[in-house]
């Protein structure tokens, strides 16, 4: 502890003049939680800096990420950055971005939205005791700004459930938001009784400030860690402290100081030890590191005598993979006798993670278990991935590698209505640039693409449906991702059919009937939305007349979309989508697959109509 006021004096410094070169920054929420990271950093934190995923580490995720210029100052008190380093702050060249990302190595997760950071830290938590690893923390450094987020109560709740005692949250409670006063200001009894009435040990600092309060309380939450429960530190702080015309003052949240004032703030700091170094502790090596155990191996593929619906064949398949998968973890957001993952739950209870219905702390903890190693595996509605869009955006910005399910996708469910259907899904997982995204339309494709999910990387999306369908393929068929199938094809075909999941059966049938009409029909399954198969789809834009794309999905966003994007740069046959494109409601499915314009009938006609457009 000796010098640990000196090296809060050092990282202040480090601070003001990484956003003062960068003339941007969130100086002030910086300068906060100063003393409460480097007592922590530089006393009780346990990590080998030149061993990153060893197991044994500490870990620890900036919720508030914005607090950026303080991440980075305490990485350069330990030696691990240059003055200089700090100087290139926001610029574009630089890993130390405005808000802390992967470039940064010693960043766990990105984070900057705010809300999530606790999520992350219990699914690393959870990881790290289902590992064998029981005796390092996870630490999580919170705004009292975010803790309006509803996010992190679903945490806080579920973290109590799951009596995470390795896991210590640490609120900055320095009053002021981005534009105002927090709702509970200065409040910490409030915050206290709140978080405890959750099951959390809860412990009080009244001077965030203090080395010595703070030391004291650290203590007790670490050595009381055996208790089955998580942890919260609730310290008091003053927004901008060490710069005092700045302390405690709205209106100076995401700003650097006045270069006419720089000097001041500079010399208000007292002497400063540039050379001085804090050193990081290294963990206790308890237990031997593990590498990557994650194994790629296919389930067995049958075929089905009566129509199965894919939601049925990917439960199936998540539950023969997990005996040749150890890494495999299926998270579920109360809804496994629906999605089916009850059937991995049935043969491996001890991978399987019930989250209940909070589906945004359920992606993060995700995110969280992914980055110890595991195969996390999401799963609940479609519908519902709505409600972890941001969540989904961070994890993919941050390279995480998860794969989800979004189960009873498009209007086909029929009778629950337009409130459950999942209409969004596949435009809102096109959008990650690495993202992956798997529309089967047979139980023999399903488990076939589920085998493939497990070797990808990012976030890898396979969509599912309800309602049986038919065998299209035999077990020996092969199935890659990027890859699709056509199904029927002649040297004289005038149009081509694109359709995804649920409609290539319909497509199949409008092909026998417009057959019997003498218009010879293309009929391709693009299984595989994205990365997409570019090749078939040129070459059927070159050989035919025109494409007509069919889906379950609104229109927009999703596989009509996903051909005009290819072929825009192929511009050949004339493309005419069909989606859902009016509200639907509740019915039988064959009702509401009619009102939407999305079966045979509907599928015969339009190509009908693209044949003769043509010709005329």
């Amino acid at each position: 502890m000796n010098n640990l006021p000196e090296l809060a004096r050092l990282i202040r410094y480090y601070i003001l003049i990484q956003t003062n070169t960068a003339q941007s920054g969130h100086t002030t929420s910086a300068l906060s939680a100063v003393e409460l990271m480097a007592a922590l950093y530089f006393k009780y934190l346990r990590f080998d800096l030149d061993n990153l995923k060893d197991l044994n580490n500490d870990r620890i995720i900036f919720s508030k990420g914005h607090a950026s210029p303080l991440f980075y100052a305490l990485y350069a008190a330990a030696g691990k950055l240059a003055e200089n380093d700090l100087l290139g702050y926001r610029s574009i060249n630089s890993p130390l971005e405005g808000h802390p990302t992967k470039r940064f190595e010693y960043t766990e997760a990105m984070t900057g939205s705010l809300g999530q950071g606790l999520s992350i830290g219990l699914g690393m938590a959870l990881g790290l005791k289902m590992k064998g690893f029981y005796d390092p923390k996870v630490y999580v450094l919170l705004g009292d700004g975010e803790m309006a987020e509803g996010q992190v109560w679903e945490a806080i709740e579920f973290a109590s459930y799951k009596k995470l005692d390795n896991l210590i949250g640490i609120i900055d409670l320095n009053r002021l938001g981005q534009s105002q006063e927090t709702m509970l200001g200065y409040d910490l009894e409030a915050y206290e009784k709140r978080i405890s009435s959750f099951g959390w040990r809860t412990y009080i600092i009244a001077d965030g400030h203090n080395l010595e309060e703070i030391n004291s309380v650290y203590e007790r939450a670490i050595s009381e860690s055996d208790r089955g429960t998580p942890a919260i530190i609730i310290a008091k702080t003053v927004k901008g402290k060490g710069v005092k015309f700045w302390e405690d003052q709205n209106g100076w949240h995401s700003k650097p100081v006045p270069v006419d004032k720089f000097a001041e703030a500079i010399s208000g700091l007292g002497p400063v030890k540039k050379n001085l170094r804090g050193a990081i502790n290294q963990p206790d090596k308890k237990r031997p590191a593990i590498p990557d155990s994650i194994k790629v191996q296919s389930a067995h593929i049958h075929p089905h005598e009566s129509p199965e619906a894919t939601k049925q064949a990917f439960g199936e398949t998540i539950a023969a993979l997990d005996a040749t998968n150890p890494d495999l973890l299926v998270l579920d957001g109360d809804m496994q006798n629906s999605t089916r993952t009850d059937l991995f739950a049935g043969e491996h209870p001890d991978r399987f993670i019930q989250c209940f219905i909070a589906e945004q702390n359920m992606f993060c903890v995700a995110w969280g278990l992914s980055l110890i190693g595991f195969k996390p595996f999401v799963s609940t509605f479609a519908c519902f991935l709505s409600r972890v869009h941001d969540q989904m955006r961070m994890a993919d910005i941050s390279g995480a590698n998860i794969l989800v399910n979004g189960s009873y996708g498009g209007a086909s469910i029929g009778k629950d209505g337009e409130s459950q259907m999942g209409l969004d899904d596949l435009a809102m997982f096109r959008t990650p640039m690495d993202s992956t995204v798997l529309y089967p339309s047979d139980a023999v494709s399903t488990q076939a693409l589920v085998s493939k999910m497990m070797g990808a990387k990012g976030i890898v999306y396979i969509r599912t449906t309800r309602e049986p369908t038919v065998d299209l393929y035999t077990a020996d068929e092969e199935f890659h991702i990027g890859g699709s199938k056509t199904l029927r094809f002649s040297a004289s075909d005038q149009a081509t059919v694109v359709a995804a999941g649920i409609t290539v059966g319909e497509a199949l049938k409008a092909y026998d009937e417009l057959k019997k009409e003498k218009i010879l029909t293309r009929v391709i399954d693009l299984y595989s939305v994205k990365p997409i198969d570019k090749e078939t789809l040129v070459k059927a834009a070159h050989d035919t007349q025109a494409i007509v794309t069919v889906e379950d999905h609104y229109i927009v966003g999703g596989v009509g979309d996903a051909v005009l994007e290819v072929l825009a740069e192929n511009p050949v046959a004339s493309v005419y989508k069909m989606g859902v494109t009016k509200p639907p409601h509740s019915g039988t499915p064959e009702d509401v697959m009619n009102l939407e314009g999305l079966t045979a009938k509907y599928i015969i006609e339009a190509v009908r109509k693209a044949v003769t457009h043509k010709n005329i």
